[in-house]
C-alpha cells in the first residue's frame, strides 16, 4: 500500500461521502435495517448514526485506516458493531445469518461485485433485505461514454471506484428481485452521480 492509499485516501474518502444528498439518502435508507445486519463496505462508519438502536451490526471493510473513524462513531454514537477486515467477497459467515444487508455505495469498488452478491445471497436469511444506495452507469448515452473514458484514471484516484458499473444488472444476474427501485441523478458532476437505490430481495 502506498502513501496515498494509506494516509490520503482515506480521508478524501470520508470527506467526499458526506455530501448533503449522500447524507439525505442515508437517513432515508438505513433505519429501514432491522435485526442482525450486516453493513458491507462500512468505511468510516457515516452510516452508523441511522441505525435503530435495537440492531445488531457486523461491518466489513478491507481499509484498517477507515475502521478507526468508524469505531470512533460507533462508540459516540452507542451502536453495537463486530468489525471485520475483509472485504465482500469472502464473508465469514454462515448461511442465513443476517436479516439485511446495508450497502451504500460500495458496489462500485469491490473487485469482483458478483462473488460479493453471491456470497450475499448466501448470507442473507430467506425474506431477508438488501438496502443499496450506488452510483453506476448513467442511461445517457453521451454521459456513459464519458463515463468510460475517464474510469481508468477514476478507478486509480478513487481507490478502486468504478463510474460505469451496471448495478441493477449486477443484482439481477446474482439471482436477486427489487422491491424498489429509483434511479437518478444526484446533484454533482453527471459522470460521478448517476445513482440507484432501494431494496432488493433474493429471487
Amino acid at each position: 500500500m502506498g502513501i496515498y492509499e494509506k494516509y490520503f485516501l482515506p480521508k478524501l474518502l470520508n470527506l467526499a461521502m458526506k455530501a448533503p444528498a449522500m447524507k439525505a439518502l442515508r437517513k432515508k435508507l438505513v433505519p429501514l435495517a432491522q435485526g442482525n445486519v450486516l453493513e458491507v463496505g462500512i468505511g468510516s462508519g457515516l452510516n452508523l448514526p441511522y441505525y435503530d438502536k435495537s440492531v445488531r451490526v457486523t461491518g466489513l471493510d478491507p481499509s484498517l485506516e477507515l475502521q478507526v473513524m468508524a469505531r470512533e462513531v460507533a462508540a459516540r454514537e452507542g451502536v453495537a458493531v463486530d468489525f471485520l477486515s475483509v472485504g465482500g467477497e469472502e464473508i465469514p459467515a454462515d448461511d442465513n445469518s443476517f436479516d439485511s444487508v446495508v450497502m451504500t455505495w460500495t458496489l462500485c469498488t469491490i473487485p469482483n461485485p458478483n462473488m460479493a452478491l453471491s456470497e450475499i445471497r448466501r448470507v442473507l436469511k430467506p425474506g431477508g433485505k438488501v438496502i443499496f444506495a450506488e452510483h453506476g452507469e448513467a442511461p445517457d448515452a453521451n454521459v456513459a461514454k464519458w463515463q468510460a473514458r475517464f474510469n481508468p484514471y477514476w478507478n486509480v484516484i478513487g481507490g478502486g471506484c468504478n463510474l460505469n458499473r451496471r448495478i441493477p444488472e449486477l443484482y439481477e444476474r446474482s439471482g436477486f428481485v427489487f422491491d424498489d427501485i429509483e434511479k437518478g441523478y444526484l446533484k454533482g458532476p453527471k459522470v460521478a452521480t448517476y445513482n440507484y437505490r432501494g431494496i432488493a430481495s433474493i429471487a
